[in-house]
């Protein structure tokens, strides 16, 4: 029999229970008339106080709360892609159905459709013995994507019996299994896990391959592995979502997983509608067809707002466990330390720096932490990329939520609200930002690119840099005063910034870019900056140099040279050399 309790109080989304209860912490309980979804987060002696995932108006002291007897959980198994959800992975598509526009209160629906038939072959036969992780059947999910079940990772026995290969939905039986104490158990294609719990792993590996995104930028200058974490901070209109959309779209990431947490109700919408209408290139089917959407507006209660980041989590490691790499677009996590922070205000706990409770920086550790390239239970090798955008207000980097992310993160692309206002598309500036893994992926790039690739982007850095100490000079006493050499330097930084760094996310060729014709675009620039060096040490003023028009073909290199026929790239460098030839027979 259900345990049941009356509420005694309530305080917003929180509720107080008086006595002791017997409910269990993190505990899923239904509150009221209505059933609102709750969560147990403290337990006293004398109280019990639940935070829940719903509008509380019209809730009143002395209704009942009854305990459900499980933590709160997320059903994992065919049916998550190309599906939106809410917060506690309730499908939006189903909600609408039945309420209309907005989310009715108490809305009981399953997170998965237990009607669909899916095409099962099985994978296991009778007398086999199975652990955690096993992959019992195989359902091909959407066009792009097949889905494994699994054995949870906590059972383990011998299968008994199996059924034929068919059309099952996810509440029948797949397998019966004996277990070691001799009790049978039995599997179906989908299965339960609580969200907050990480799902086991055999081992951990250390970063070596990047998550390869088609944004030089990232890519070259400030990449990301496979299996690890970033921050994307920056200001209102910085371009946080769309580095996030284009990551998304271009990634080479198995699954994406994209959790609008806290955002605005239109920047979801355009997800929504932009995600629905993409092809994706490495399939050339829907790019929802990889995809899966939370989706938890600013309107939505904020109780939910924090349950959605570990409702997308799950998701992500229960792919992983299939041996897909996943990568999970959260935005933004400073909406979801805001959520902590209204609800520890309400639960009176004493306030650390701004009014975030104390406890932000373990709950963002915790949360990262959840990322990593693993080896699962059942051999396959996969990993969960954490990419998450902090939304500091004002633009303060120095605020607690960007800080301790950045304790807990290796890679931080600074969005700069000068570059935005300029139209300098991706806004990331190169000397906040920066990235741990280089050193990490260096061999995997001078294995699979060219042995100078990590050489090259170095150079590329130093060059802006320079550039950088240099305009302190210029702002003090103008550019004309400066040497040739130094000139140089402007202008190659110049190239690099327009050419290079800023990216057209509208132009077929420039929006994504192969590693290999980005390493040929540093080769070119590179070259035209010894070229030009060679020229100037002779004696060649920079204003014979520019006359030439050289550095705006280079720059125009994005455009004019096709991602099919990186061959075009020597007729640049051709170019350059003709140049040099050009200016030393018009001077020599």
């Amino acid at each position: 029999m259900s345990k049941t309790a009356e509420i005694y109080g309530i305080n917003g989304p929180v509720i107080y229970l008086k006595g002791n209860t017997g409910f269990k912490m993190s505990e899923m309980v239904y509150v009221g008339e209505e059933n609102l979804v709750g969560e147990v987060i403290s337990l006293k002696k004398e109280a019990t106080t639940v935070q829940v995932f719903e509008e509380t108006s019209g809730l009143r002291p002395g209704e009942t709360v009854t305990a459900s007897g499980d933590a709160i959980s997320v059903t994992l198994g065919p049916g998550i892609l190309n599906n939106i959800f809410d917060g506690i992975q309730r499908p939006l598509s189903v909600i609408a159905e039945q309420s209309g526009k907005y989310i009715s209160r108490g809305m009981q629906v399953d997170s998965l459709d237990t009607e669909k038939l899916w095409d099962v072959h099985i994978t296991v036969s009778e007398g086999m013995e199975v652990y955690g992780g096993t992959i019992i059947a195989e359902v091909p999910e959407t066009e792009s994507i097949v889905h494994k079940s699994m054995v949870p990772p906590n059972i383990h026995g011998v299968v008994k019996s199996v059924v034929p290969d068919g059309k099952y939905n996810i509440t029948q039986t797949i397998a019966v299994l004996t277990l070691e104490d001799g009790s049978e158990y039995e599997l179906k294609l989908a299965q339960k896990w609580p969200i907050r719990i990480p799902r086991p792993t055999s081992k951990r590996y250390p970063a070596s391959k990047p998550l390869v995104t088609g944004q030089r930028i990232l890519d070259t200058l400030f990449p990301i592995a496979k299996g690890g974490t970033a921050a994307v901070p920056g200001g209102f209109g910085t371009g946080k979502t769309m580095t996030q959309h284009q990551i998304a779209k271009w990634s080479d990431a198995d699954i994406i997983i994209y959790i609008g947490c806290g955002e605005r109700g239109n920047e979801m919408t355009q997800v929504l509608e932009d995600f629905s209408k993409l092809h994706d290139p490495k399939t050339g089917n829907a790019l929802m067809a990889r995809t899966s959407l939370i989706a938890n507006t600013s309107n939505m209660p904020v109780a939910a707002r924090e349950a959605s980041i570990y409702t997308g989590i799950t998701l992500a490691e229960y792919y992983r466990d299939m041996g897909y790499d996943v990568a999970i677009m959260a935005d933004s996590t400073s909406r979801w330390a805001e959520a902590l922070r209204e609800l520890s205000g309400r639960l009176e706990e004493m306030p650390a720096e701004e009014g975030f409770p104390a406890y932000l920086a373990s709950r963002l550790s915790a949360f990262y932490e959840r990322a990593g390239m693993m080896q699962n239970l059942n051999g396959t090798e996969g990993s969960v990329s954490i990419i998450g955008a902090v939304s500091p207000q004002g633009g303060d980097f120095s605020e607690p939520v960007t800080q301790n992310t950045k304790r807990f993160v290796r890679c931080f692309w600074g969005l700069d609200k000068s570059l935005a206002y300029a139209r300098h598309f991706p806004a990331i500036h190169w000397l906040t930002s920066y990235s741990e893994y280089l050193g990490d992926l260096s061999y995997w790039y001078s294995e699979n690119v060219s042995p100078k690739f990590v050489e090259y982007r170095n150079r590329i850095m130093a060059i802006l840099n320079s550039e950088s100490s240099l305009m302190e000079i210029v702002k003090l006493i103008g550019s004309d005063v400066l040497p040739d050499d130094q000139k140089l330097t402007l202008e190659i930084a110049r190239v690099i910034r327009l050419g290079f760094l800023q990216q057209n996310a509208f132009h077929p060729d420039d929006t994504c870019v192969s590693l290999e014709k980005q390493f040929k675009m540093m080769e070119v620039i590179l070259y035209l900056y010894k070229k030009c060096r060679a020229l100037i040490a002779m004696g060649m003023p920079m204003s014979v140099l520019k006359k030439e028009n050289i550095f705006e073909k280079i720059i125009a290199i994005k455009y004019d040279v096709p991602n099919d026929h990186l061959e075009m790239m020597d007729d640049y460098k051709k170019a350059v050399k003709d140049f040099y030839n050009t200016v030393m027979e018009k001077n020599g």
